[in-house]
């Protein structure tokens, strides 16, 4: 049998041969190293992937002195918020060939330094940590790791790289739109006041409305569990009284959806009589919820992207900005 085997390894020399180039030009544009046009680069990366070519791991690791892999640590076992960020990171890292090595922790300090003995064992590149919440660390101290560590969507020391949603700008986006669309009652129900984006939310709330000149409502601001039974709760305690509001935001979509069915019980339209906004734009709840949600997209895939980004320039000895990056969020606009 003549020609390239099926399961026969493309090489450099298949991908240069192909391109016209040099080996050396195609191990460059590979590399994103030495100079050339952009489009001669992208013409090259674009003949590789038609041909399958795969770099050998080990052989870059043996002339970079780097494994091409990145530790992620987290402690959202449920992978609510990690799974959207971790897609981001593995999006914005595939150009750079590096591959990402997933550790979930749980809330356990023995468990979470296995795992980062594991990663240093593997001599990761550098280790990204993430969670469920931005006010609180996971339950490992990172910061004197001999590889860089970028932090997401979990509390940072101030001197690291950590990234997070814009809350403040998200919720205003929120109570902005409610206005728009004409409502002038507008209570917030949210989560518990132990979570830093429930005051960050609910102080940009109440800003919102006064910019607007309108008063917050008597109700004011709700504070319960993530739940849809909350949501009900809220509505039952609103519709109990006398000020019942035609605009309601909430602090995430479980609440949202609890708030919608609990008015729809009592005959109430959404978008009607109420307009009905939600927070993290979570597409299994929103978009079965009837109406589906308007609601707050934290962008947390952009923000996994972004955090993977930063740790590529990290590992590469260039200059990055410390401190906390607040990324913006984006309200989707649907039924409700």
């Amino acid at each position: 049998m003549s020609g390239q085997g099926a399961f026969e390894r493309v090489t450099i020399y298949d991908v240069a041969a192909a391109a016209g180039v040099s080996t050396a030009t195609a191990s460059k544009a590979l590399n994103d190293t030495g100079r050339m046009s952009s489009e001669t680069r992208d013409r090259i990366r674009r003949i590789a992937r038609e041909l399958g070519f795969r770099p050998n791991s080990l052989a870059r690791s043996l002339t970079s002195k780097r494994s091409f892999t990145v530790g992620l640590l987290t402690d959202d076992t449920y992978g609510r918020f990690t799974l959207p960020v971790m897609a981001g990171i593995s999006e914005g890292l595939i150009d750079h060939g590096v591959s990402v090595f997933l550790c979930t922790v749980e809330d356990n300090p023995e468990l979470a330094k296995v795992h980062v003995d594991a990663m240093l064992d593997k001599q990761v590149d550098g280790v990204i940590a993430t969670g469920k919440r931005i006010d609180k660390p996971l339950p490992v101290e990172l910061s004197h790791l001999p590889v860089p560590v970028v932090y997401a969507l979990t509390a940072g020391p101030a001197e690291a790289v950590t990234l997070v949603p814009d809350d403040r700008q998200g919720a205003r986006a929120a109570v902005q739109h409610l206005i728009a669309q004409g409502r002038r009652r507008i209570v917030h129900i949210t989560g518990p006041g132990n979570f830093r984006v429930v005051h960050e939310r609910a102080r940009a709330y109440a800003e919102t409305l006064e910019a607007a000149h309108l008063p917050v409502s008597e109700a004011g601001t709700l504070r319960g569990s993530w739940s849809e039974r909350w949501g009900h709760e809220a509505v039952a305690a609103l519709w109990a009284g006398d000020d019942r509001p035609d605009g309601i935001f909430c602090g995430n979509d479980q609440i949202a959806r609890g708030v919608v069915d609990a008015l729809r019980e009592r005959q109430v339209g959404v978008p009607r009589d109420v307009s009905v906004v939600g927070f993290d734009n979570w597409e299994i709840v929103a978009e079965q919820t009837r109406p589906p949600l308007t609601t707050v997209d934290m962008n947390l895939k952009e923000l996994g992207r972004q955090a993977g980004l930063a740790l590529m320039r990290l590992v590469n000895g260039e200059a990055v900005e410390k401190g906390l990056w607040k990324l913006p969020c984006t309200l989707v606009v649907r039924g409700s």
